[in-house]
């Protein structure tokens, strides 16, 4: 695509819809239209080429208000995001036996529900230097796994990964979002934007799609919020990356140096400047794509990432593509696939095996063909590295 060739969706004569999505289905493209008809949308939604249905607001979507927030677009897993590093190790210097690594891995790196059984130092600095201040009621223990939480990967589509690229060289990789905090105070603020709405008789398509106005008591409180768990996902994404590069030391006994770090959010909202006016972007499984801006974009478990830089396109608000991108949800890839599919589409990897059935939904063929996804935002990034994992962790 040419950065004007996009496929437009309009109705009654307004562009409702930028699609970079080829491979789409109806009721995802039903959904985008439902929330860019949505009164607090200031303009065209940029459907991503990973598009697929999400609760409210399109999974894959960038989202342009002026004044006005919609909670349930930015998600529950506020910040969530990927982390990659770029090592000085190559290929040739891993040893053949990449076993005490995924162990490693799955020590140290609490995943799932679970949590540190205490705080660690660097999790305690930086909660006591970035206290949370909201209206949100929380429970003492909800509280205390704030800190507890930081530093620790989570379950879902979350996951750990040691790559190769296309010269041999190492990179580390993991996908992880704000944790348990972000949300108990994402599902609070959604809950408050649809009393709210109900209260004032705002119509909506969707209750899902519940929006707060500027100059409502719950658009700040919403904000600060967000904001606050946007940094909280960063720093946990940090922090693990921090875990995962002395994992790899102790398990190969090797020195390992970064050379370069890239850490970008996929749901989040930020105030940004397109056209001349200034906005809230939101997006919602997709990443900032300005001139230059470095991203990550990963695949399933048995297909590659990649390392981008963004193109600038401003008909997609300077955003591309977060990942893959589900084809089936969970329930239909568990009725679909064996888990001796799964099994032979991660040969080559060092994974979980022995809990393949329970993984079953994050197998490959549950996702779209990322590939496809990435030829089809040449406009959106350029490919600087294709990443192929050797070791894959999830949080079962």
């Amino acid at each position: 695509m040419s950065p004007t060739n996009w496929e437009a969706h309009t109705e009654a004569g307004i562009e409702r819809v930028r699609s970079w999505a080829a491979d789409i289905e109806e009721n995802t493209m039903e959904q985008a239209l439902r929330s860019a008809r949505s009164p607090a949308v200031a303009g065209p939604i940029a459907l991503m080429p990973d598009a697929h249905w999400g609760m409210g607001a399109t999974v894959g979507s960038v989202i342009p208000t002026t004044d006005a927030i919609i909670p349930a677009a930015v998600g529950v897993d506020i910040g969530c995001g990927m982390i990659a590093v770029e090592t000085d190790l190559t290929a040739e210097r891993l040893p053949d036996n990449l076993g005490p690594v995924l162990r490693g891995i799955g020590r140290e790196i609490p995943s799932g529900f679970d949590r540190h059984q205490h705080a660690t130092a660097a999790a305690d600095h930086w909660a006591g230097a970035n206290p949370l201040h909201t209206d949100v009621v929380l429970s003492t223990k909800q509280e205390r796994t704030i800190a507890q939480q930081l530093g620790t990967l989570g379950g879902g589509n979350h996951f750990v990964e040691i790559c190769l690229d296309e010269r041999g060289v190492v990179w580390a990789v993991l996908h992880s979002g704000s944790r348990g905090i972000g949300n108990i105070l994402a599902k609070a603020h959604i809950e408050s934007a649809r009393t709210l709405c109900n209260d004032l008789d705002r119509a909506l398509e969707d209750r899902d799609l519940a929006y707060f106005l500027e100059g409502d008591a719950g658009f700040q409180a919403y904000i600060r919020d967000m904001l606050w768990s946007q940094t909280y996902a960063l720093e946990n994404r940090e922090q693990m990356m921090n875990t995962l590069l002395r994992v790899l030391r102790e398990c190969t006994g090797l020195e390992v140096c970064e050379v370069e770090r890239i850490n970008c959010h996929h749901n989040y909202t930020e105030r940004e400047t397109h056209d001349g006016c200034e906005q809230w972007i939101t997006r919602k499984g997709a990443i900032r794509a300005r001139v230059g801006d470095r991203g990550v974009i990963p695949g399933s478990m048995g297909t590659n990432s990649y390392i981008v830089s963004g193109l600038g396109n401003a008909s997609s608000y300077e955003s591309a593509a977060h990942g893959a991108g589900r084809r089936f949800g969970r329930k239909e890839a568990k009725r679909r696939f064996t888990p001796e599919e799964f099994v032979a589409s991660m040969e080559g990897r060092t994974w979980q095996k022995s809990k393949a059935e329970a993984l079953l939904d994050e197998s490959p063929m549950a996702y779209k063909d990322i590939e496809s996804v990435m030829e089809a935002q040449k406009d959106l990034v350029t490919i600087d590295h294709e990443l192929h994992a050797v070791v894959n962790y999830k949080g079962a």
